[in-house]
């Protein structure tokens, strides 16, 4: 028995086959379109990510050894999609969680006083980063798009719906919690929300349980499989979840295209006043949450990709390990990659990034080590709000990277382990599918097949540099 768990991320879709052992059995990928119409906007086509969805399970499901029982979900969160109930189009592209471009209806909002309510019903602050922002701009600036028969939500929502041939239209709490429209005490959409931001609660999906039957694939839309949907998470909670983070006080990392800190909080609503975010961390079917801290960094794996793509310095995101082993140290260079602005703990969008201390005998190995040094102070800025971790549990893409992962052990002061499967995302979506099917019986049954590939043990920290990143910051931020 096997489940098949998709990961609809920000840069493309993974599927995995994933056995009732925890093992993967096989995987597909398929990336999709970035668009980028001006400074600062981030935009993706829903149906380019629908394509990438049925071409990587297509993928995934032709190396797997049988059909899988069930299917879990997670996805890239805050997104904001809009289509039609009817005939699931999209009449435009969707806002990804990376754009910027509601800076100025946050501010205002803010300066109108609304930011402690939306704080207290939320566990959130007011940022472009949340959805609702998203959809108060496309009320504004493209109301054709809100025509009849059209529907909101997250990548989740779209994603059921075509997978459903339209006969579902949910979310579940840990993506709720992201919107600004969910009230973290009553469970739910908060009208007073909806009004503040002019978003049609009618127009919203129903809030369902994190795991147990959701709905059901349609063979007609979706590779002529009729199975079971029985787990959705967003994909930060998800990889707690695929982490076997289940008791009050684990930690994880995710080192994708942000970096995303989570901490258990169990059954508490914990708020911070450091910069960090109350969210949900997932809800049983009998309707008990767990919560979590979330520190969310927007711009890690992110930055090597520009590395790549933008400055054409590497080839390949793997290949930074290697170049940045070339030096001893950044040689004084610092990279803040505030290329979105930047989130926890200072929450500026208008941040923008900066490169200090460049010399004459500065070198691109320079320049892609000072990246992989910000991604682990990023993390340190984050880690200093929290109350004592004992140990992180990292995953993600670029918690292969053993320089990275060891200067974050160093940065720290505690052991960062790194477990066998680095996908948790999707594990974590798997593994709520298979617990909503009954694949598996229990947490603790999970938490036997998380096995450790490495602990990075801390070293010597350099606080120097962490002091020359600290005020490249403030001039980020200047």
């Amino acid at each position: 028995m096997s489940v098949l768990a998709i990961d609809a991320g920000t840069t493309g879709v993974t599927a995995l086959i994933v056995t009732e052992e925890g093992r993967i059995e096989s995987r597909g990928y398929e990336e999709f379109a970035q668009h980028f119409p001006q400074p600062g906007w981030v935009e993706h086509a829903p149906e380019e990510i629908w394509q990438a969805t049925l071409a990587a399970c297509r993928t995934a499901l032709d190396g797997a050894s049988a059909t899988p029982t069930c299917v879990g979900l997670t996805n890239q969160r805050e997104t904001a999609v809009l289509w039609d109930r009817r005939t699931l189009a999209a009449p435009r592209r969707a806002v990804v969680w990376q754009d910027r471009r509601t800076s100025g209806i946050c501010a205002r909002l803010r300066e109108e006083g609304h930011e402690p309510r939306v704080s207290e019903l939320t566990g959130l602050r007011l940022d472009p980063y949340f959805t609702a922002t998203k959809l108060t701009w496309l009320r504004e600036n493209d109301p054709r798009a809100w025509a009849d028969g059209v529907v909101a939500g997250t990548v989740d929502s779209y994603l059921i719906a075509r997978l459903t041939a339209g006969a579902r239209h949910v979310t579940d709490p840990s993506n709720a919690s992201r919107t600004l429209l969910y009230g973290l005490a009553s469970g739910g959409w908060e009208p007073e929300l909806c009004e503040l931001f002019g978003v049609p609660e009618g127009a919203l999906p129903e809030i369902v349980p994190n795991y147990g039957e959701i709905g059901r694939t349609a063979p007609e839309a979706f590779l002529g499989l009729d199975l079971p949907i029985t787990g959705m998470a967003g994909d930060q909670q998800a990889a707690l979840f695929g982490q076997t983070c289940f008791s009050a006080g684990d930690v994880k990392c995710t080192y994708g295209t942000g970096s995303f800190l989570l901490v258990n909080t169990g059954d508490e609503i914990v708020r911070s006043e450091a910069g960090l975010l109350t969210t949900v961390a997932w809800q049983t079917p009998s309707g008990e949450r767990t919560y979590a801290l979330e520190g969310a960094i927007f711009v890690t794996g992110a930055a090597v990709q520009w590395l790549r793509d933008g400055l054409g310095l590497i080839n390949t995101a793997p290949e930074s390990e290697a170049v940045a082993r070339t030096v001893p140290d950044s040689g004084g260079v610092v990279f803040v990659p505030a290329l979105t602005g930047l989130g926890a703990p200072h929450w500026d969008p208008e941040a923008r990034g900066t490169i200090t201390g460049i010399t004459r005998g500065t070198t691109r190995a320079h320049l892609v080590r000072a990246t992989l040094e910000a991604i682990a102070f990023e993390v340190r800025d984050v880690v200093e709000t929290m109350p004592p971790v004992a140990a992180l549990k990292a995953d993600g893409g670029a918690s292969s990277n053993d320089l990275l992962m060891q200067f974050q052990a160093d940065q720290l002061g505690i052991a960062v382990e790194r477990p066998v499967i680095q996908e948790t995302t999707a594990l974590g979506a798997a593994f709520l599918a298979g617990l909503g099917s009954g694949l598996w019986s229990s947490t603790e049954q999970l938490r036997k097949t998380w096995q450790l590939d490495r602990r990075f043990e801390p070293g010597a920290r350099d606080d120097a540099a962490y002091e020359r990143w600290q005020g490249a910051v403030r001039r980020s931020r200047a």
